[in-house]
């Protein structure tokens, strides 16, 4: 979905099987390999629940879903590819870590997979936040190498989609003669390339390279001063750049309500993290958004009447784990004052994730964009 004046992308999340019954309604991984009350998501694949979470987002007015990545979950473009093949208008957007797969190769196969899907497609680009985990898949690059890799990474890319001929590189990553891709992307001039990271090393790639720079919900003072330092860096590169915040909504038809059913879900999460969580201590410890989203927790539980940050902290800040807690209208109150601020996409899930899908499709993403209509 491109962006327009006065739009707003809306992005959920969908995984690969049903999660366990110890689990339900306070899913915090949602694809898995992370942390879930009882146990981790079952091993294995449901081709019928993929479908099914794909066309709930689709009914519910969702633009895309996420498919997420670790290294130890199935493949992210195998199942953007299969679900895209069963549904008609919803986009994907697939987290893929440099590293792994050439990025020439990688080209081709997001520029293909656009093109059967007429569009449909966009990279989230991730350098790893875990040297333990990135060290699973076989890679052995320090935090600064991996920005520095995908940083070339993201240039291959865009030359492999746009260069009209063969041509040669050769950087501290990557070596090729002759690269060259007969697969262009359906979108024009290719697909949009989305990054994360929170590092001064990630905020000088990611403004250099991405269409899209991910945010994870920290307070409104916070993502406005990290928007002005993106927008200065991506200026001095002549560029401009798109905002996307990741937060996940617990709704309610009151407030109390809502924040009752938000005590209850902190509750499973301390009970399956018990033990597992050093406190202050990020899961993923070579990431600095997981260190500033708990650094915000320990400043105070909730910041900005409804940005509720407890199940960050009680998770390690596992990912997207900061919450905006409150009724349909309060909630996208509280998201459009980030709209205000420059974030025009949002993706957003909950830890019940199909029925908190089909709950946002009803209210949420209709109030959403009728106020971004009327900014």
């Amino acid at each position: 979905m491109p962006e327009t004046a006065n739009s707003v992308r809306i992005v959920g999340m969908i995984g690969v099987r049903r999660e366990a019954a110890s689990a339900a309604g306070a899913t915090v991984s949602v694809f898995g390999g992370g942390i879930n009350p009882g146990a981790d998501l079952p091993a294995g694949i449901d081709p019928d629940y993929i479908l099914e979470f794909a066309r709930v987002h689709e009914d519910s007015g969702f633009d895309m879903v996420l498919t997420g990545y670790s290294s130890s979950t199935p493949d992210g473009f195998e199942v953007a590819g299969y679900a895209a093949a069963h549904t008609e208008k919803l986009g994907y957007l697939i987290a893929h870590r440099p590293g792994f797969v050439m990025p020439t190769l990688t080209a081709r196969k997001t520029a293909t997979l656009d093109q059967l899907t007429r569009g449909r497609i966009a990279l989230h680009i991730i350098s790893g936040g875990s040297d333990r985990e990135q060290q699973s898949d076989g890679d052995w690059l320090d935090h600064d190498s991996r920005y520095r890799r995908t940083d070339e990474y993201m240039e291959i890319l865009r030359r492999i989609w746009t260069e009209p001929e063969p041509f040669n590189h050769g950087g501290e990553f990557y070596r090729f003669q002759d690269a060259y891709s007969q697969a262009r992307c359906y979108q024009i001039p290719n697909v949009p390339l989305f990054f994360g990271g929170a590092s001064n090393i990630a905020l000088e790639v990611g403004s250099r390279r991405a269409d899209v720079f991910a945010l994870w919900g920290e307070p409104l003072a916070a993502i406005k001063e990290r928007i002005a330092d993106i927008r200065s860096r991506a200026s001095s590169h002549g560029r401009e750049i798109s905002f996307g915040l990741s937060v996940r909504p617990i709704l309610g038809n009151t407030e109390a309500e809502a924040w009752q059913r938000a005590e209850g879900i902190l509750g499973r999460v301390r009970q399956a993290t018990e033990g597992k969580i050093r406190p202050g201590q990020p899961t993923r410890l070579q990431s600095e958004g997981a260190r500033r989203l708990l650094r915000f927790a320990a400043q105070r539980d909730v910041h900005d009447q409804r940005l509720w940050m407890p199940i960050a902290s009680a998770s390690g800040a596992a990912g997207s784990t900061t919450c905006l807690v409150g009724t349909a209208e309060q909630v996208v109150e509280s998201l459009l004052a980030y709209y205000d601020l420059g974030c025009t996409t949002f993706i957003i899930r909950g830890f019940d994730p199909l029925t908190d899908a089909r709950e946002y499709g009803q209210e949420l993403i209709p109030l959403l964009r009728q106020g971004v209509k009327q900014h």
